[in-house]
């Protein structure tokens, strides 16, 4: 004897527990962020801007935002490079050190040897993707690990600054203009100021955010950081791949070199020591991963503004520098944490 059929009564159906739908939202965030990771950092970016143009009616004013653009140009072109490398779950300490070294390359040939500017540019760019590539070849090719590579060559690089400028500051006025002529304005648009740094800076970004998107070169990176050894199982030569983001790194190291002494109108070689940090600070504010595979150049240059909305916002309200340091430390711890809770959704 069969049991007659009886339609379910949508009413008698136990109603999913509050735990249960407030882990499938967590969830559906956490799957929203690993697919789209540049949304975390474009909240914050606004809600920052927001917030300090609420507590202060000076920081939108198109001056002040000129200016936030232009303290971050440097950094934001030192963190692309750096985010190349961070992608490929590696990591570069001597980001700060190239750059600088490079720049002062650039000032004492156009100096000491009489080199016209372009020469001196040249100079400086193929000097930059040597040590970049000398980097490259030390992880690749004798298999250390990226921490110790750049931790030895942060005080290679660094010393042979102090060597090569004579411990001494190259000024603008001595210097052919084209070496300072990325601080020169490209477009005023009322009281904003866009400099040819920041032109310059935008159109690398723009560049690479391409080659990553839609090159073959670009997906062998993702999937090099991803898992190495299953892209080399897959037929990616991965170690070409390593080589080649270093190298690349290495000449966008060397141009934030050129765009350094257009910010300073000198060539100095005192200055640096905080741009490993803050380079790496950008990239994960950006939301790239520190352990490869995932990540956005478009995202680094929103956490480099992050970083200096932050700064210049507490500084109009007043805020004394250490306390923005701890904010900006903050802002990454909690970055980090956000980035271990999306790779979860993977597992």
């Amino acid at each position: 004897m069969t049991t007659p059929h009886r339609d379910l009564d949508a009413s008698v159906l136990p109603e999913p527990d509050v735990d249960d739908r407030e882990a499938t939202v967590l969830m559906r965030v956490r799957r929203i962020l690993h697919t789209q990771p540049i949304l975390g950092p474009l909240a914050v970016l606004v809600l920052a801007i927001i917030a300090f143009s609420l507590l202060n009616n000076r920081f939108l004013a198109p001056a002040n935002l000129a200016l936030v653009l232009q303290q971050v140009t440097v950094i934001a072109t030192i963190a692309l490079g750096q985010t190349l490398i961070v992608l490929t779950a590696g990591i570069d300490l001597a980001a700060g050190a190239i750059t600088v070294l490079c720049s002062v390359l650039m000032a004492r040939s156009a100096v000491d040897l009489g080199l016209p500017g372009w020469a001196a540019l040249v100079v400086g760019l193929v000097l930059g993707t040597a040590m970049g590539v000398l980097n490259g070849v030390l992880v690749t090719g004798i298999a250390l690990p990226p921490f110790i590579v750049t931790l030895g060559t942060l005080s290679i690089f660094f010393s042979l600054t102090a060597v090569v400028s004579h411990s001494e500051t190259v000024r603008g006025a001595d210097m052919p203009a084209l070496l300072t002529a990325t601080g020169g304005t490209a477009l005023r648009l009322g009281g904003f100021i866009l400099t040819w740094g920041s032109l310059i800076m935008l159109g690398l970004v723009g560049l690479f955010a391409y080659l990553l998107s839609s090159t073959a070169w670009g997906r062998h990176v993702y999937a090099t950081g991803d898992d190495r050894e299953a892209a080399r199982l897959a037929g990616v030569g991965t170690g070409r791949v390593l080589l080649s983001v270093y190298l690349a790194a290495g000449s966008i190291y060397a141009v934030g070199g050129w765009l350094l002494m257009g910010r300073l109108a000198s060539a100095s070689p005192n200055v640096g020591v905080e741009y490993n940090l803050d380079s790496i600070t950008a990239v994960v504010l950006g939301g790239t991963s520190l352990f490869g595979g995932r990540g956005l150049v478009l995202g680094t240059l929103v956490g480099a503004l992050i970083v200096g909305v932050l700064r210049n916002g507490l500084q109009l309200g007043g805020v004394d520098v250490v306390w923005q340091g701890t904010a900006i430390g903050l802002l990454v711890l909690i970055a980090v944490t956000v980035d271990q809770g999306i790779r979860t959704v993977r597992s």
